[in-house]
Parts: C-alpha cells; structure tokens; sequence
C-alpha cells in the first residue's frame, strides 16, 4: 500500500490511499492496482494489459484518481436465497442505483460505457446525484423516495454490502415480554449474590422481590410467578452463575468457545491497554510508585510498537502519544548497541530508507499505521481527546466486549512476558501477586519513571522484538517460529510501507484543552501565571470563537511550565510559565498539587508562587536515587513526604523564602537526616546495565 498525500493533511491523506485491488484512473483511462513492490505500482486495466510505474510518477499524472467505490466482496447467496424474491430483486436494484450515484456507471467503476449527464461524477456533486436519483425513482413509481431514503440506503450498503439493502426485521428480546424492571431487578439480585455461597431460585426470587420494593415501593412492581421468573433468570445468568452451579466471583468469566484473532499485515489489528508494572520507581516527589504501563501490540507481527510509563494516573494525552508513536520511526537512543540500529535487522533496509529518510538513525522496531486499534472500556480510550486523534489519523475505534479478557489476549499475554522476562531482574521488582513480594520492596527502588522507560525501550528492542514467538509462523516456515522483526519483514512484501509525516505541531493538537481569559497578568491555571509579550494585544478581550469568550489552552500535564494558546492566526503560541526559568526539569501536574499541600498558601500571591517554583525544583533534585548502595531516595522521603500540610506561619513576608525551604528540607532531608542545601545529586553509576543483548541471544 502506498500514500498519496505528500504534503497533505493527515485525515485527507488516509481517504486517499492505494491498497491492493483499489481501483484507479490513470492516463485517461481505469486500472486496478495489482502489485505494490516498493515504490512501484502494478497495474491491470479491463483488457488484461499490465503497466507497472513508479508511484511518484503515478500520483503527479493529472488524471490521477482514487475511485471511491465499495469492496466488491462475495455476495452471500446462502443469506439471500432465504430472502422473499421480492426483496432480493429491490436490494439488487438498489445496488445498481448506488453504484451509478457513486461512479457514474450501474456496473461499477471497471464496467464499460459513458454516464449520463445527470449521474457525472465530473459534472455533478454527490449531493445532485442523490437529488437525481430520487426524482428518478420517484418517476419510476418508488413509493417514498427521497434524497433523505437514498443516502440512508447508501450508508447501509457501505456498511453490510447487498445484504445491508435488505429490510432488517426487529428481533424479538430474549427476555421476551417480561417488565424492563423485573429485569433490572434480577441483573441486580444476580449481581448481589457473585462471590458469595450460591442459594437457590427461590431465596433468589425472595432477593429480586426486595430489590423491587426498595427501589419502586412496595407493591408497585409484582414479582413473576415461581414459573416465569426462573425462565428469566436461565436467560439472564450466565451458565456459571445460575443457582444450583459453582458460584464464581465478580471477576471470573464462564468459559465460552474461544477464537484465535488473526490479522494478515501489520497495522491491520493494533491491541492497547494499561496495567501496572510489578517494579516499584522512584516519584518525582521522592516516593516509592508503581508506574503504569501503557503498551500498543501489533497483532500480525506480536511486535510492541509503542510503550508509556507513566508514574500515576495515565491520562488521555498518553494514549494520544501513543498512537503518534506507533506511527513514527523509535530512535535509536545515544550508547545503544550498534546491532540495535534498523540498518542491521532483517529487513529491506534500502527500500524502506527511498521512502522514509527517518530510518536512517531508527531502531529495529516495527513501524505501523493503525488500521484498527482494540480498546477496553477505560476512561482514558473512550475519552474525547483519545478518540478525536483515532479520527485525526483516520484510525477505526472497537471497543472490547465486557468481560471477555479473550477478547485482547495477545495484549494481556504480553503484560505476563514482560512481567517475567523484564520485570523480575529490575531493581524494586514486587512479584505478581502479595504472597510472592518481598519484605523491602520499596526501599529496592533505584529508577525514576523515565529510567524506566527507557530500560524498556531498549529491552523491547534487543530482547522482544528478537525473540521468536511460538503464535508467529509463515505459511512457507510452518515450523519455525520467527520473531516479531522478522514476521515484520515477511509481511511488508505483501502491505509495503507508507510513511506518516508527523510533526511537533500535531502532538501539540493533541494535548488536552482547556478554556481560560486572558487577563492583564497573563493566563492564570492552579494558582501558576503564565505571561508572554504575545499576549499584550489580546489581554482583557474575549475570544471571538472560543466559549464564553474565553481562549483555547493546550496543557501537557505531565509539563506545566508552559502552555500553548491559540490566538487569531490560527496558530498554538507557547507561553512560559513566569518561573520557568527556576524549575529545571519537566514538572508534572501531581508534583505541583504535592509541593501546594506542603507548603500551604502565603500571604502574597507573588511571592508564594515563587517559593512553589524554588520548592518544585529542590524537589526534583533531591529525588534523583542516591550513589552507591546507600538508602534510595524514596526510602529516605518516606511515603508521607509531601502529603501532610505545613503548620501555619507566623513569619513576615521577607522571611517566606526561608520558611518555604525548611519546610521542605523537613519533608525531604537526604540520607543521612540532614539538609545539603539543594546540592544536586549524580545519577548512580553502573545501575542502567540490567542485561547483556549478547549474552541473551546465546540463549535463544
């Protein structure tokens, strides 16, 4: 599959992509794409006759087009012969009316002839072709036809084909004509009693009676009779969940026929969930955390195309990082291994450099454009931002079953993998259950989150992406498992590469939003000023767009030292924070919410939000793990560093300054109990190394 976007905007460059069997017009003339061979196209016209051309040259001809027709796919005549003549005859008609809105011709794009002047795609918009096709058929006696009825029509063909033409009869409810609260009440009784000794129907029934009660008033809802109420609960129970069978908790699921998800490129099916990691770090504030971990898996190759460690509370901003990720090439990080560059995997290096110069320093990861991407049903997946950048790169969303873990498996397989092929040699490592951790699991913490993620990113690389895996097996090797990188390579002869270009300004759309005034000091966000000299001309004036005539921020929470406002250019502007300058490192959201409740408000507003930004920056110094084997710092801060609220202050306000930093000294003091003043900390020597690539292969 190649792209012809070029330069295009992300969302208009996906509806214009040439996949194999797409139906193209070149040189006047209608081809189907046959072969894609790197930055070559094959092409058949109607006649049989072949061309192959470059794809640059196919995409500058004028007449260049990407026909937008539906899939021809099989028409499923075992479906249809159960359908009444009559109904197969108006769905068959339907499709040739749709097929001419859409191409010009009853008979598709590939069929032979001229189209009439009203249905010209290169006359007509979309818009009067409908318009023209209902007047047709209301002139042919089509009893209730609009242009409303034909785009709806088109709309169901697109989505079932010719068996979306049919009339879809409603189906009659399992639960048959029982009362929706009866319902609810028996769901609820059902749900009440998982987990606890199983009873029989009657004390259910008794159970379902007095949920009724409660929530209606007592007599206002009958229960069923003993007959008819154990007919509802057979349909509503799952089988291990019906009385008179083993009970199971709430967390268990009956066992159902289970499906292997098979996909055929890569890209096709992209898996995304969060878990904790079974490693304890070290906060930003200087506590011992469990981070989460938020991994993107290919399903075709098994390759983990995009991690995120996050310290707490992964938010939507993260998901949306990692769908920019997934799609850009993973740089080879600075003192890697050579072996770990992409130039040394067992890919078509070459080829896939002539398409994306970004290659040239990536690492040997996978890099994919997601077709679909499985989500659970988290806050953060089903969120706006998360969904709103699916959309912005032409992603389709589908979310898991409820209860149906089957339904990720090859995610949630590889949260165990990772587990127990990285995790468990990690400093701070707590076991996979409370039974198997240890008695000092958070004074073994050594690693700040970003360390962390950057141990992962170069187990991923050397180890996973290396390691065969039973799941992969190409049709030609049946027996031998190959590794991710290498089911990689299989693959792309097949799907080919299409880059993404990328930039810093679209992962600044992507930040989470928030709408806030302009005022004479700047933009003010949880008690933090931001000012910048772009700002002068628009300060006390509404937003002529924005909602209530406030501005559109960008804010990453995970850095808020500056935001980026957009102003009437169209533009996002970066506004620093007015003490930025003070705080050396990104500061997340978290630690500015701990440094607040520890030092308390002051009396000046100014000054107070100075002492936050020297306090935020003597915090992240000092929470840097210590040299040596000494204590690490979360053992030293303690997990109460920065949760208790400072006494109140008597001091006058040239004092603040010096108040501020005891008090902090007195929540953060260094190893040895006492305050060295700020002096920053080397990272340990030695500690980063916690496998030898080499010595592991010898063992694959």
């Amino acid at each position: 599959m190649v792209s012809a976007h070029g330069g295009r905007p992300v969302a208009a460059a996906r509806n214009r992509q040439v996949s194999l069997g797409a139906y193209v017009t070149f040189e006047g003339r209608a081809w189907q794409v046959a072969a894609v061979a790197g930055a070559s196209v094959r092409l058949v016209d109607e006649d049989g006759q072949t061309a192959s051309v470059l794809a640059s040259f196919l995409f500058a001809d004028p007449t260049f087009a990407v026909v937008d027709s539906p899939a021809p796919g099989v028409v499923p005549w075992g479906l249809m012969e159960s359908v009444p003549v009559r109904e197969r005859e108006r769905a068959l008609a339907w499709q040739r009316h749709i097929r001419e809105i859409e191409t010009g011709l009853p008979g598709g794009p590939a069929s032979s002839g001229m189209p009439r002047p009203e249905y010209d795609p290169e006359r007509k918009s979309m818009a009067e072709r409908e318009q023209a096709k209902a007047d047709e058929l209301a002139q042919l006696g089509w009893p209730q036809v609009s242009r409303a009825t034909v785009r709806r029509m088109r709309a169901r063909y697109h989505a079932g084909g010719l068996m979306g033409l049919i009339p879809q009869r409603k189906p009659s409810r399992a639960t048959g004509r029982a009362d929706e609260r009866v319902v609810a009440a028996v769901l609820e009784a059902l749900r009440r009693q998982r987990g606890r000794s199983k009873g029989t129907l009657k004390g259910l029934r008794q159970l379902a009676g007095q949920i009724l009660a409660d929530t209606h008033g007592p007599g206002v809802v009958k229960v069923p009779a003993p007959s008819t109420f154990n007919r509802l609960v057979r349909v509503l129970a799952d089988p291990l969940e019906h009385p008179g069978r083993p009970a199971r908790t709430a967390t268990t699921t009956p066992v159902r026929p289970f499906t292997p998800t098979v996909a055929l490129r890569p890209g096709e099916l992209v898996q995304v969930d969060t878990t904790r990691l079974d490693v304890m770090a070290v906060g930003e504030d200087g506590r011992a955390v469990r981070p989460e971990l938020t991994i993107a898996l290919d399903v075709a190759t098994r390759s983990v195309v995009a991690a995120v460690l996050r310290e707490e509370g992964t938010k939507a901003v993260d998901a949306a990082l990692l769908l920019a990720e997934m799609a850009v090439p993973h740089p080879a990080r600075p003192g890697w291994p050579v072996h770990l560059h992409l130039a040394h995997a067992a890919v078509p290096y070459d080829r896939l450099l002539a398409l994306d110069a970004r290659l040239e320093q990536a690492a040997a990861r996978p890099v994919v454009v997601p077709e679909t991407i499985v989500i659970d049903r988290g806050a953060i997946f089903v969120s706006a931002a998360f969904l709103a950048a699916c959309e912005t790169l032409g992603v389709s969303v589908q979310p898991a079953p409820p209860r149906s873990p089957a339904a990720k498996g090859a995610v949630e397989r590889t949260f165990g993998s990772i587990n127990s092929l990285f995790a468990q040699h990690v400093a701070g490592y707590t076991g996979s259950h409370v039974l198997a951790r240890g008695e000092e699991v958070q004074g073994e913490a050594r690693f700040i989150v970003a360390q962390l993620q950057e141990l992962l990113d170069e187990w991923v690389t050397a180890c996973w992406q290396h390691r065969p895996h039973d799941g992969l097996r190409h049709p030609v090797l049946p027996k031998k498992a190959l590794a991710p990188n290498e089911m990689w390579s299989a693959l792309l002869g097949t799907s080919g590469y299409v880059p993404l270009p990328l930039t810093g300004a679209d992962y600044l759309e992507l930040l989470p939003v928030r709408f806030h005034p302009i005022t004479g000091r700047g933009i003010r966000i949880n008690y933090r000023t931001y000012d910048h000299a772009v700002l002068n001309e628009h300060r006390g004036r509404p937003c002529p767009a924005g909602p209530g005539g406030k501005w559109e921020v960008h804010l990453n929470p995970h850095d808020v030292r500056q935001v980026y406002i957009r102003l009437p250019d169209g533009r996002l502007h970066e506004i620093p924070w007015i003490h930025r300058d003070h705080v050396h490192a990104p500061m997340s959201e978290t630690v500015w919410r701990n440094i607040r409740a520890a030092l308390g408000r002051r009396a000046g507003r100014e000054r107070h939000e100075a002492d936050l930004a020297e306090a935020a920056d003597h915090v992240l110094r000092r929470a840097r793990p210590l040299p040596g084997p000494g204590a690490p710092a979360a053992a030293a801060a303690g997990p109460a560093a920065v949760t208790s609220t400072a006494g109140p202050q008597t001091a006058d306000d040239d004092a603040q300054g010096e108040d501020s930093l005891d008090v902090l000294e007195a929540h953060f003091p260094d190893a040895d109990g006492h305050s060295d003043g700020g002096e920053e900390l080397s990272a340990p020597v030695g500690r980063y190394a916690l496998y030898d690539a080499f010595e592991e292969a010898e063992h694959w």
